[in-house]
Order: C-alpha cells, then structure tokens, then sequence
C-alpha cells in the first residue's frame, strides 16, 4: 500500500495498528507480506475508494470497514491476521472474541470480477485454522476445508490463498476447521465482488451497506462465549454488535439504497423493514433474474444463505430495520427466567436484587416492567431491553437498527442526522374527548327447559416432564 493510499485509509478509519511481530512470522517471510492492518474501533467506517485496480462504487461495513490492498504485478494483495479480540458489543460491553485484523466480523474484502487476489492468512489462535471463501467458484485447492482440500495452518503459520474472483455477488468468508469453536468465538467476515461492466441485472445505487447477522451465547457478567451452545443463544447481532450499540443507515431522500447481509447463525431470520417496500436483487448465487423479482417488506435468510435487498429512500423519517423474531431483537436474556405476568412481585424482586444480582423475573405486567425497576447489572452486560429515542424507551436490542432518511443528507455523507423532525400533524397523539359505550356480544340463549346447563370450559396447559403417562399399553 502506498503511503499516500495508507494516509487516505488512516483519515477514513481512525485508529490503526502496525505489522505482525516479527516472532510470528520470519523476516524474510515479512518482506513478501503485504502491511497487516489492524482496526479496534467499532466505528461504521467511511467507503474506502478505490485508488489502485479498476474503479467501482464501494461499500460501507456497518460497524465495520473495508481491508485495504496493494497491487502486485496485476494482483491484488490483502493480509488477515487470525487473531484473539476485543469486540464492543455496545457500550459498556465488551465481548472477548476471535477475528481478523482487530475485529469481529473481520475487514470486507472488495474486488472486481475478473481480478486475481491473493490473501495472505497468519494465524495468530492458539490453535490451528483454515478460511473457506463461502460461495466462491475457485480452485478446489483454494476452498479452505482443513482435511479435505489443504492443511490446516498451524498457529504461528502463514498461509496463501490465490485465485480469480469469477462472478460478482455478496458472498462471505469463515473457518472450516474446529468450526463450530471458531465460528462460535466471532470468525467470519464479508466479500463483495463488484461486476467489471454494466449488467442489466446489477443497477447502480446511491448506498451499498453489509453486514453479517452472528449470534453468542455470552452468560451476564461474563465476557467470553460458551462455545458449545447450539440453540440458547442470547445476543443476536448485527456484525458483532447489539441494539443500542448498532450504528444506523443514513441515506439521502430519494437514494437508491442497496443492503447485503448474510447470516451464520444457526437459526433463520425474517428481516424486515418500515416505510419502505424492497426487492431482493441477489442471493447466494448472484443476482436474481427479473422474472422472479417482487416487492416486500420481508425477507427470510436461512443458515448460511445472503441476502441483497434495494430500495427507493423516498419517505423520510427514522424507520426500523430489524430480525421480525422478537426474541432476536432483545438482549442477553436469561433462558430460565420465569413468567409473573399478574402477580405483583416488584418490591419482593428489589430486596432480592440486592442479594442477588443475576435474580430476575419478568415484570408483571410483562418485560418492559423490568426496565423500570432500576434492578442492579451483572458487571459487563447490556440491558435486555434498552435504547432510548425521541419519544422515550425503544424497549428493544439485539438485531434492530433504524434507517434514517433525510432529504437534506449530503450525496455521499454516512453521518448520523439525530432524530427526526416530524412535520406538525403527523405523530400518533392522544384522544381526549368522550370514548363511546364499547358494542359487546349478547349473552347466549338460556338451554331449553330439561336440558342439561352448560359448564364454562378452561383450558390449562401443562408442559409434560419425563416419561410419565406414556408407557406402552
């Protein structure tokens, strides 16, 4: 990277950290490497444009940045550290996991269809590793299965991936070796491959965001992953990061705006916006033809799968964007914590609190109780519900974040607006005057004379436990 491109990154990043030690990786090894960069801040990035290879329109990471290259002989040439990190989840919370170059999810990597990359890997876990390059057509050699088709790179070793980036798409790139470790502990980043010419099925946009939907199962009050969790998880993320701690999408009225994401969690997610109608212009294998295009306010991303959806930014306003699993859009729950909806608990609940800080019930007239009963927090962990707005608690968490559309938001500027300004007349308000008499249903007819009276019927649910009643007969 030259110097003037490593000025041009560093104003646009922020904060940076220099080269691999030398004990990790040998001096003359150093010398072929291109420059590792490292990035800590959590901070949504600037675009980083292109100032070497063939020009594009480049992305914009939420929470996140795109890793810088340098040109060599005709290839394009990034560096990932596989290394131990820190990631904020949110303010105050801070997460100890694995990534690439200082964060999880690592650096986006942006090319363009038809170039040649070459990554440099240098593991610096405790354990062996491997990257598989998810959804690439490439070389069988490259695919990055440990076992299958290379060695897994030992710690403290650097290893080489080479090929030619054949199709434009959204793809993404993980470990495929000690996976469900690796994967568990934050290892996974995001591709985009932009295509060399205008196709008629990849439309220009104003605003191209990614971001990869992870989920950790991290106890409150701890700091590390359980690793072995395969359904209870209770941080749903948006790369790595919770509601409030979520940056939003700042867009200009009447922009063409484009969102990749793809998930690696082990469970679907109907994503789902306000105000707005996309389409999904692209999937796990390219962009979709025409024919099969429709507008929604939903879509669903299973295991593994990406998503490209686009719109036209043409309402304005502060419009949510979030998983439409409610669960997914709360904040380090505890699995086990029991329902006292209708029963009045709250001062009992305080003088246990103060006992017992990780005692938690729900509220009794359901969960948003529990916000207001000002209970004391395990060290190092985020509110269950939390995030405060214009008109007061958003009550929310997880993966939820806003869409703020300006119609005063300069071309280019990814800067936050603040709230909006809503044009007089047109919030919700309170009705004050006289509420009619409510219509309700007439009682049943009595039974005829003789017959037998009819008994009201409550249903209860008991959830079964062990065996007992289902022995063969």
């Amino acid at each position: 990277m030259t110097e003037h491109n490593r000025r041009s990154f560093l104003t646009g990043v922020g904060a940076i950290a220099g080269a691999v030690s030398a004990a990790t990786v040998g001096k003359v090894a150093m010398a072929a490497l291109p420059e590792p960069v490292i990035q800590t801040l959590p901070d949504t990035a600037g675009p980083l444009a292109p100032k070497t290879g063939r020009p594009y329109n480049p992305v914009v990471t939420l929470n996140g940045w795109t890793l810088p290259w340098r040109m060599n002989n005709g290839v394009k040439e990034y560096h990932l550290v596989a290394e131990p990190v820190v990631r904020e989840m949110a303010p105050g919370f801070k997460a100890h996991l694995w990534g690439y170059n200082g964060q999880s999810p690592g650096p986006t990597i942006e090319v363009v269809e038809g170039d040649r990359v070459r990554i440099f890997v240098t593991n610096r876990l405790p354990e062996h590793t491997s990257i598989h390059w998810h959804g690439q057509r490439l070389p069988n050699g490259m695919d990055g299965v440990s076992g299958l088709t290379q060695k897994a790179i030992p710690a403290g070793k650097t290893f080489v991936y080479e090929f030619v980036a054949r199709r434009p798409g959204t793809f993404m790139y993980h470990p495929h070796a000690d996976e469900m470790t690796q994967m568990a502990m934050g290892m996974m980043g995001f591709w985009v491959t932009h295509p060399k010419a205008r196709t008629p099925l990849i439309e220009e946009v104003d605003r191209d965001f990614v971001f990869l939907l992870s989920a950790y199962d991290v106890e409150p009050g701890s700091y590390t992953p359980r690793i072995m969790t395969m359904l209870d998880f209770n941080l749903w993320t948006f790369n790595s990061r919770i509601f409030p701690g979520i940056d939003s999408m700042n867009v200009r009225r009447g922009d063409k705006v484009r969102i990749r994401f793809g998930n690696l969690t082990m469970t679907n997610h109907p994503i789902h916006i306000h105000g707005h109608e996309f389409t999904v212009t692209g999937t796990d294998g390219g962009p979709t033809p025409r024919s099969t295009r429709w507008k929604e306010v939903t879509t669903d991303v299973a295991v593994g799968q990406m998503r490209q959806v686009e719109f036209l930014a043409d309402e304005e306003g502060d419009w949510a964007f979030h998983c439409h699993k409610s669960h997914h859009t709360m904040n380090a729950m505890g699995h086990g914590v029991p329902t006292m909806i209708g029963v009045d608990h709250r001062d009992v609940a305080r003088k246990i609190g103060r006992l017992v800080p990780d005692y938690m019930v729900m509220g009794e007239r359901g969960m948003a109780d529990m916000g207001e009963m000002e209970m004391p927090l395990p060290d190092n962990t985020a509110p269950m519900m939390t995030g405060q707005g214009p008109f007061g608690g958003l009550e929310m968490g997880g993966m939820f974040t806003t869409v703020k559309v300006r119609h005063d938001q300069k071309p280019g500027d990814y800067g936050d607006p603040g709230w909006f300004r809503h044009p007089p007349g047109t919030v919700a308000y309170e009705f004050t005057g006289q509420l009619p008499e409510p219509a309700r249903a007439r009682s049943p007819a009595r039974p005829a004379a003789g017959a037998a009276p009819s008994k009201d019927v409550e249903v209860r649910v008991r959830k079964p436990s062990g065996s007992s009643g289902h022995g063969a007969h």
